[in-house]
């Protein structure tokens, strides 16, 4: 059985995005096209309504596309308890108030039991500094919490060299 993973919007926008002249944007597009080659044959991808109520947002062409991505792909509820725990985020500083959507992607991923978070969101979900309180939070509220990663470190790398 695949390991799931949650599949957060800035994945999805970097994977469709025209090539950005900016040179940290265009790595990571480049990182996230090479990894979802090879993405959909290691990993069961998901993502949720936010997923897509955030990815249909912005101009209309570009919606069209990164929606196209998440067309095929199943959808994790935003239960009751994701509800609850991403209040909890938001109330014990985990994430901050007004990144509350970002808490939201954390709690649906986390009471859907996945495997992996992945997100290019450095500010308030990958965020080395807030990623033990954001883990602590989610298992004192009873929850495992996922692997917050980047895609580039869920990239194979070939060891026998």
């Amino acid at each position: 059985m695949k390991p799931v993973a949650y599949i957060e919007t800035s994945v999805v926008s970097y994977l469709t995005a025209r090539p950005s002249r900016d040179v940290v944007v265009a790595a990571y597009q480049e990182l996230t096209r090479e990894w979802w080659r090879d993405a959909p044959d290691r990993f069961e991808l998901t993502a949720s309504q936010l997923v897509v109520a955030e990815a249909g947002a912005g101009d209309p062409e570009a919606a069209r596309v990164r929606l196209e991505v998440l067309a095929s792909m199943p959808l994790l509820d935003a239960t009751p308890d994701a509800e609850r725990l991403a209040q909890t985020l938001v109330d014990l500083g985990a994430v901050p108030r007004q990144a509350a959507e970002d808490a939201a992607h954390i709690a649906i991923a986390v009471t859907n039991g996945v495997e992996y978070l992945v997100t290019w969101n450095f500010r308030h979900i990958a965020n080395a500094s807030m990623r033990a309180q954001i883990e602590r939070t989610c298992r004192q509220a009873g929850y495992e919490p996922p692997v917050i990663c980047a895609p580039s470190e869920l990239m194979e790398t070939d060891h026998a060299e």
